[in-house]
C-alpha cells in the first residue's frame, strides 16, 4: 500500500484528462452560488422616464442619455482592438485587482451583443458560458442580467440589428449602438428605444450609469434607478459591495472600452465607486455597469481568460465559468450590413459595391434623382431617360434618325427622313429642339458643300490649258495643211490622166481582152457560125510605139 501512494496523483490526473480533454469545454458546471443582484425579482425600478429626467441635475436639461460619434479609424484585424491585462492595488484599500481594458475602435463594425448560445437564445431563455457563445469572437465578455432560475434576458436586447427584447421602458442604464455609428448611453425613453428613423443595431441593458461626461454619476442612478425600499436595502448593497465587475464605456476619441475585473462577492475586486474612478483614470467619459459577480467572465481568442468566482460541481475545489445570458463580443471587422445589401461585396470591413451602387453599404442607386432631372428615372445602372432623350442626365434630344427610350431605336423613315424622337412616326412634326438640331445640320452641311465646290473650282483653275489664240492658230495651220494636201492630189490626178510618155518604150499597152485571153477564145471559135466578133474586138490588137510610128 506504501508503494502505491506515489501514484495516486498521477491517477487523479489521468482521471481529470479523461474527463476533460484537451480542446472541449469543461465538463464539471457552476454551482452559481456567487450571486450579485441589484433587485430581488425584477430588473429595475416601474416608475416612468419622466422620474427618470425630474430627478436629475439640471445641467443635464431633459436629455437622460449621451450621444457620442464612435470612432471609424484603423484598418485590418490588428487594429480592431487592444486588450490589456492590469494587476492593479485599490486606492485606500490593501486590495490588489486582477482584471482587463479592451479597446474597441471602430465599434460599429467590430462589436456586437450576442445572444446566449447564439441567436434565439433569449426566446429560448437558455443560457451559456461565455467560451460558448464567443465562438469566432477576438475578445468577448459578459453582459446584460438574467434571472438565474429561469434564465431570462432583462433588459432590451438588440443583437446585429435584431430587436431581441424589449424591456417596456424601463429605467434601466443602457449601452447602444445606432445604425450611424453614434454611441448611447444613459436611460432611454420607449419611444427613443423604438426610434427607427436611426434604430439600434446593438442594445443591451445594465444596471448603475457610472460615468457620465466624465464624471462619476452613481448618486444620480440611485434617483434614478431605485425604488424608495430599495434605497438603502439590496440595491445599495449592490453599489458598495466588493466583487467582480464587468462594464462598458467609451472614451475621448470614440472608441468603446470593455472592462473586467476578477472577484468575489465580499471578499475581492471592486464596489462600483471603485469602477467608476478606475475607468475615469483610464480616459473614459461614459461608462455603465453590466451583470458581475459569478457572472463576470473574460475570454480571449476562444480561451477563458479570467478566473471565476462560482464553485464548481461536483468537485468544489475547482472554479467554474457562469452560463450567462448576453455576450459582447469583438469580432474582426465587417460590413454593414454585413451582406452589402445585396448589391457588393464585403472585404476588410468595407462594402466593395458592384456596378451601379454606391455608398457604406452599396444601398444607394449609383445616381441621384435629381441628377436626372425631368426627362429620366435614377435606376441602379444610372438614369433611364424617357422616349425623346439621353444622356447621362437626360438632357440631350436624340439625334436626327433615333428616338424611343435613351433614342436606342433608329428610325424607318422614307429617304432617311427623321421622325419623331418620342414614338418614332414619320408623319409628325418635329419639336423645336429637332427643328433647330436640323436647321443647324442644314446649314453645317451646305458650308461643308460650298467649301467642296470651291476647292474643286479652283483645282481645275490651275490645270494648264490653250488660249483662244493658241487654238486659232492650230486651227489655221491644220486647215492649211490639209488643203495643200488637197491641191497635191489634185495636181497628180491631172498628170495621171495623160498620154503616157512616146520617148519611153519600156511602157506598153495591153488590152485586157489580151489578158484574159479574148484572142485565144476567137481562134477556137473560127469558122463556126455564128462565132464572128463584132468591129469592136480589132480594138484587142497591142499597141505600141512602133505602131504609132508607122501610123
Amino acid at each position: 500500500m506504501a508503494a502505491a501512494a506515489p501514484t495516486q496523483p498521477l491517477v487523479w490526473l489521468l482521471l481529470w484528462l479523461c474527463v476533460r480533454p484537451f480542446g472541449t469545454s469543461n465538463t464539471r458546471v457552476s454551482l452559481g452560488d456567487d450571486v450579485l443582484s441589484p433587485y430581488a425579482g425584477g430588473h429595475g425600478p416601474a416608475h416612468s422616464h419622466r422620474h427618470v429626467r425630474d430627478c436629475q441635475p439640471a445641467v443635464h436639461g431633459n436629455v437622460t442619455h449621451e450621444t457620442r460619434p464612435a470612432s471609424t479609424s484603423g484598418g485590418g484585424a490588428a487594429s480592431v482592438a487592444e486588450s490589456t491585462v492590469f494587476v492593479s492595488d485599490v486606492p485606500g484599500s490593501s486590495r490588489r485587482v486582477y482584471g482587463h481594458v479592451t479597446v474597441v475602435r471602430d465599434p460599429l463594425r467590430t462589436l456586437s451583443v450576442l445572444e446566449p448560445g447564439g441567436p434565439g437564445g433569449c426566446r429560448g431563455n437558455r443560457s451559456s458560458t461565455v467560451e460558448e457563445t464567443a465562438g469566432r469572437c477576438l475578445y468577448a465578455q459578459n453582459a446584460g442580467f438574467f434571472l438565474p432560475d429561469t434564465h431570462e434576458c432583462l433588459g432590451n436586447v438588440v443583437s446585429d440589428g435584431r430587436p431581441v427584447r424589449d424591456s417596456g421602458g424601463v429605467q434601466n442604464a443602457q449601452f447602444g449602438i445606432r445604425r450611424d455609428g453614434s454611441l448611447v448611453f444613459g436611460y432611454l425613453s420607449q419611444d427613443e428605444v423604438l426610434d427607427r428613423s436611426n434604430p439600434f443595431v446593438q442594445l443591451v441593458s445594465g444596471v448603475v450609469w457610472l460615468l457620465r461626461s466624465g464624471e462619476v454619476y452613481i448618486n444620480q442612478s440611485l434617483q434614478a434607478e431605485c425604488d424608495k425600499t430599495q434605497k438603502t436595502g439590496r440595491f445599495r448593497t449592490f453599489v458598495d459591495v466588493v466583487s467582480a465587475r464587468t462594464a462598458v464605456g467609451h472614451d475621448g476619441e470614440g472608441n468603446v472600452v470593455l472592462f473586467h475585473i476578477d472577484g468575489q462577492t465580499g471578499v475581492r475586486g471592486m464596489n462600483l465607486w471603485e469602477v467608476a474612478e478606475s475607468l475615469k483614470s483610464y480616459g473614459v467619459i461614459n461608462a455603465i455597469n453590466l451583470d458581475g459577480g459569478g457572472s463576470s467572465t473574460y475570454v480571449a481568442n476562444g480561451s477563458l481568460a479570467s478566473y471565476p468566482s462560482d464553485l464548481c460541481i461536483p468537485d468544489g475545489r475547482w472554479r467554474c465559468a457562469r452560463a450567462v445570458s448576453t455576450v459582447l463580443c469583438v469580432h474582426p471587422r465587417r460590413c454593414e450590413p454585413a451582406d452589402c445589401g445585396g448589391h457588393g461585396d464585403c472585404a476588410d470591413g468595407r462594402c466593395r459595391c458592384r456596378r451601379g451602387w454606391r455608398g457604406a453599404g452599396c444601398d444607394s442607386p449609383d445616381c441621384r434623382p435629381e441628377a436626372c432631372g425631368p426627362h429620366g428615372v435614377c435606376t441602379a445602372d444610372g438614369c433611364d431617360c424617357d422616349a425623346g432623350w439621353r444622356g447621362k442626365n437626360c438632357s440631350q434630344v436624340c439625334p436626327l434618325g433615333f428616338f424611343g427610350a435613351s433614342c436606342s431605336e433608329e428610325c424607318l423613315c422614307d429617304d432617311q427622313c427623321p421622325c419623331d424622337p418620342q414614338t418614332g412616326s414619320c408623319n409628325a412634326t418635329l419639336r423645336g429642339e429637332a427643328n433647330y438640331t436640323l436647321h443647324g445640320a442644314g446649314r453645317c452641311l451646305a458650308k461643308q458643300m460650298f467649301t467642296l465646290w470651291r476647292r474643286d473650282e479652283e483645282a481645275r483653275r490651275e490645270q494648264p490649258r490653250l488660249t483662244e489664240p493658241t487654238w486659232l492658230t492650230i486651227t489655221f495651220a491644220l486647215a492649211s495643211l490639209l488643203l495643200a494636201s488637197l491641191l497635191l492630189h489634185l495636181v497628180r490626178g491631172r498628170c495621171g490622166a495623160a498620154a503616157p510618155d512616146i520617148e519611153h518604150p519600156e511602157y506598153s499597152y495591153v488590152p485586157l481582152t489580151r489578158i484574159n485571153g479574148a484572142a485565144s477564145h476567137a481562134g477556137a471559135h473560127a469558122g463556126k457560125p455564128g462565132s464572128a466578133l463584132d468591129d469592136s474586138d480589132s480594138q484587142d490588137d497591142t499597141w505600141s510605139p512602133s505602131d504609132s510610128a508607122r501610123s
